[in-house]
């Protein structure tokens, strides 16, 4: 046996229709495609979503909601998760760092699931107020970042 006496397996591969080669062909004159009409040309391509002239389902049905363009996402935050950081002052970098957010260039707000063992600084652009009571229960304080 050697590469020159690979094939694929029988019944794998299908040879492909020779349109428009002749009456005994089968699929003589027109090619398969009918007497006239839109898709009988060359060159036809239907269009995404079009139904045959009708209108199509995407514009029969109704606009519903619209997008806030001046809405901020933010990443959250828990305390459980700044408590396994391990330092005392946490920014956005400390956060990275300890996979907490993704990067430090999004805002971030700080939720108050958990508690915290320790007083800690933590820098955030938003705080819960649970987040806040828990940290200043603790000797700690909730740092915002930039007032925009």
């Amino acid at each position: 046996m050697n590469l020159s006496s690979l094939r694929p397996a029988k019944g794998a591969r299908k040879t492909n229709k020779r349109r428009g080669r002749g009456p005994g062909s089968g699929l003589g004159k027109t090619a398969g495609r009918g007497h006239k009409g839109q898709l009988a040309g060359a060159g036809y391509s239907q269009k995404r979503g079009f139904e045959g002239g009708q209108m199509p389902l995407v514009r029969r049905i109704p606009k519903r909601g619209f997008t806030n363009v001046f809405r901020q996402e933010y990443a959250e935050v828990n305390l459980d998760g700044l408590a396994r950081v391990g330092k005392t002052e946490i920014g956005l970098k400390e956060m990275t760092e300890a996979g907490l957010i993704k990067n430090a260039s999004g805002r971030v707000k700080v939720l108050g699931r958990g508690d915290v063992s320790a007083a800690l600084t933590v820098h955030a652009h938003k705080f819960s107020g649970s987040a806040v009571k828990k940290l200043e229960a603790k000797g700690g304080r909730a740092v915002l970042i930039g007032k925009d």
